[in-house]
């Protein structure tokens, strides 16, 4: 049978479209966009045809996207950015736990360099509250970070309303918008944002290109220094070709976009639906219906993720126990962790990810192996017999 991928929040593979837009800048449109010259001035014009195409997409000015190597850069670039260029109005920032790594760590870096940070609460669903932020605010608040969707569970944040009370208090607001760009339709001014990150990658465009929305008039300050690319944001030559990917892929998506939440919502619940009818003790990570269509992340009582996830991948079916970034790591998911899971469940998790390639068929085949996997699996469990009176779901 063919292999089935179900990790297109970890990656999507490039769409052929976009491969066939890129091409040419590869060999025959190979300028430097800041050269003077003709294929400069080519490539340039390239350029600014996907920033503007990506920049109607989301609502925005051309002017106010920034090209960066990805999601990573962008979410650094943001946090950093912002907290260097406003310490001297205070130096405080906001965030939630549950935050992508890419988040998470800057802020680690920033604290040892004199930054309070306040890392919120979020419930037992992954949502962080608009009055803990509200309350968390000082005079020395210059940031708040919250993402626009979680990579792991999926839980889509009330970005919305953070906006406005950040924008009340004069307050920046960030959001990690990788896991929705052209997935969910919205623009910037939707959101409330001062700024946003987003990866190619991620929509069916190449790796290595990503952006970060800035608002005009908000202050950043340079982490990368060289050249005068990007109005002076961010240095470094342009990846052409990676550009021209992003922009074709925003296009793309901008056509399928409300085919694809529609058909993703719909397995997404047939296969929550299922794996609580055909196992028990089955948990949904993630808040049930504010969540991502095509997100499905589940705890397994009494069985290792790892386990189930070698077991599908011997029968050509692809998931994750986690984020890519941190799979290699043995401790339990932080964002499982932070919402409340105990250590034993959130070892017992998957995550399936679909995207526009999933079929019916992909939906139909899952729920029919994973029962049987997890049943042998925990045949080898002598808590799970212990457990015999475990209620069918949780």
């Amino acid at each position: 049978m063919k292999p089935v991928y179900y990790d297109y929040a970890a990656t999507t593979p490039c769409d052929p479209e976009v491969v066939a837009a890129m091409l040419p800048y590869f060999y025959e449109r190979f300028g430097n966009p800041s050269s003077m010259h003709s294929f400069g001035q080519e490539t340039k014009g390239a350029v600014e045809e996907a920033r503007e195409r990506i920049a109607s997409f989301l609502g925005a000015a051309p002017g106010e996207i920034v090209f960066t190597s990805g999601g990573t850069e962008s979410n650094n670039m943001a946090v950093k950015g912002v907290a260097y260029a406003r310490r001297g109005k205070g130096n405080h920032i906001i965030t939630s736990p549950i935050e992508h790594h890419a988040v998470l760590e800057p802020c680690h870096f920033l604290e040892k360099d004199g930054f309070e940070i306040t890392i919120l609460p979020v419930d037992g669903d992954g949502l962080v509250d608009p009055d803990d932020v509200r309350r968390a605010i000082t005079d020395k608040t210059i940031l708040i970070s919250i993402m626009h969707a979680n990579n792991e569970i999926g839980t889509i944040q009330p970005v919305s309303e953070i906006g406005k009370i950040a924008r009340e208090r004069g307050v920046y607001f960030h959001t990690d918008a990788v896991q929705t760009l052209g997935h969910l339709p919205f623009t910037v001014n939707d959101l409330n944002v001062d700024l946003l990150s987003a990866s190619a990658h991620k929509l069916y465009g190449p790796k290595g290109i990503g952006l970060l929305y800035v608002r005009k008039g908000t202050r950043l300050t340079p982490f990368m220094h060289g050249g005068e690319q990007e109005n002076r944001r961010r240095a470094s030559t342009h990846n052409v070709p990676g550009i021209v990917g992003f922009g074709k892929a925003v296009e793309l998506a901008q056509g399928s976009l409300e085919k694809e939440v529609r058909d993703l919502t719909a397995y997404r619940d047939k296969l929550i639906r299922g794996f609580q009818e055909k196992m028990d003790q089955v948990k949904l990570n993630g808040h049930p219906t504010q969540r991502l269509p095509n997100n499905v992340n589940i705890s397994i009582a009494h069985v290792e993720g790892e386990g189930m996830l070698l077991s599908l991948d011997m029968l050509g079916i692809a998931c994750s126990t986690g984020s890519a970034c941190s799979s290699a790591s043995l401790a339990p998911s932080h964002v499982l962790m932070a919402i409340g899971l105990p250590h034993e469940l959130a070892h017992g998790s998957l995550r399936f990810s679909m995207g526009r390639p999933t079929t019916a068929a992909d939906v139909d085949r899952l729920l029919e192996v994973l029962p049987p996997i997890v049943a042998k699996l925990r045949a080898m469990s002598p808590l799970y017999q212990q457990d015999s009176n475990a209620p069918k779901a949780c």
